[in-house]
């Protein structure tokens, strides 16, 4: 009987919290939902690719619906073209051998244009020896049919020792192409964590940050001591550049640690400037903090906190390049650039693994800056209502 009370007042109280029900029954099928759509738009990846005096059978057998072929019409540089571009790869043919250049920044089209080739080169090599075969057995046919009508010509003494005929020695030979390969960014045993390590760099500094801040700004109000506070002469915007820069410093040294452990511990390397890394990852760990800010605003406890995470937070990842954005459909690219991660995480792997300076990433910059700047605002709105005085 007490076990039935009990079980009665748990579902008293979670039908009263609206927001707890949310999160069990609506929460899982939003995730679900976005989820499908995103993994159904990323099916046809693309690859582009240069090209640069390659036979147009050889493309021709490497084209798919999985690669863009672009054909270079002077002799340029692989590497440079890839820079400028941003193309996924290069193939040149110069002496007998096939290079192909991978820009190796996305392991999914490195794999895509390694297979293409692989398969290309294939089947021009099955091509040759069918041609191959065919000409050997014609010409072997042709000595055969002229071998006959001397036969018939000769006395029956003579003819049994003419031999029979043998394949021609003229054939023409497959030609076999040697495929070299360069990487422009990383090594031919880059994997996958390391492709999407500046993902995951600024999901973990989001996340954290996001968290627990949202939180100690909630045990403060719980506790009274934000009552106490705003009861005091001290304005609103004081308050929360002081919450900034206290939380700030704290994530400054949470930066740090994470780039140094992915750096010195976990071996993987860093072909921008670190410092750059760091201010990225700063500025992206002061959004998470403004927004964990005000979206503590809206819960009245830290259970509720957390159940702002499905919304909130695990979208972000999604939009971080996790998956490709240009691959996703037109609407969820609109979600994607109201995604602050999507900038952050953009901008570090193009220092991390394209090495591009601070002038390179100045427009994602600025955006990661617009939404800092756009939460603060926020944040001092959504303190008015804890004054009461």
């Amino acid at each position: 009987m007490r076990i039935l009370t009990i079980t009665k007042r748990i579902f008293v109280e979670m039908f009263r919290d609206k927001r707890t029900l949310a999160l069990m029954f609506i929460a899982p099928l939003f995730i679900l939902s976005l989820m499908y759509f995103l993994f159904q738009s990323n099916t046809n990846t693309v690859a582009d690719i240069g090209t640069y005096n390659v036979s147009s059978s050889l493309v021709k057998t490497i084209d798919n619906k999985h690669i863009k072929i672009h054909r270079m019409d002077s002799n340029v540089s692989a590497k440079k073209t890839i820079r400028d571009k941003d193309y996924a790869g290069f193939i040149k043919k110069t002496d007998g051998h096939l290079v192909v250049t991978y820009q190796n920044a996305d392991q999914s089209k490195t794999a895509i244009i390694k297979k293409s080739v692989q398969m290309a080169l294939i089947k021009v090599q099955i091509k040759q020896l069918v041609a191959a075969t065919k000409q050997s057995k014609a010409g072997l046919m042709k000595m055969q049919a002229q071998l006959r009508q001397i036969k018939k010509q000769l006395p029956a003494t003579l003819s049994s020792r003419i031999p029979t005929a043998s394949a021609p020695k003229n054939v023409q030979k497959p030609t076999n192409l040697k495929l070299t390969q360069h990487y422009l960014y990383g090594k031919s045993n880059s994997t996958f964590f390391t492709t999407m390590l500046p993902v995951f760099l600024g999901f973990m500094v989001f996340f954290f940050v996001f968290l627990i801040s949202g939180i100690s700004l909630l045990n403060e109000r719980n506790s009274r001591t934000l009552d106490r506070l705003l009861a005091t002469p001290v304005k609103r915007s004081e308050i929360i550049y002081g919450y900034l820069t206290g939380y700030g410093a704290v994530a400054i040294i949470q930066t740090a640690v994470i780039v140094l452990f992915c750096i010195y511990v976990l071996g993987i390397s860093i072909l921008g400037s670190i410092w750059v890394v760091l201010l990225i990852c700063f500025a992206l760990a002061m959004v998470a903090l403004s927004m964990g800010l005000f979206v503590s605003t809206f819960a009245a406890s830290e259970f509720q906190m957390v159940q702002f995470i499905p919304i909130v937070v695990i979208p972000q990842i999604f939009f971080s390049g996790l998956i490709p954005v240009a691959n996703m459909a037109g609407w969820l690219q609109v979600i994607a650039h109201i995604m602050p991660l999507y900038y952050g995480a953009s901008a570090l792997t193009d220092v991390i693994q394209k090495q591009a300076s601070f002038s390179a990433i100045v427009p994602q910059f600025t955006a990661i800056l617009a939404f800092l700047v756009a939460f603060i605002a926020l944040n001092m709105i959504g303190m008015r209502k804890y004054r009461k005085v």
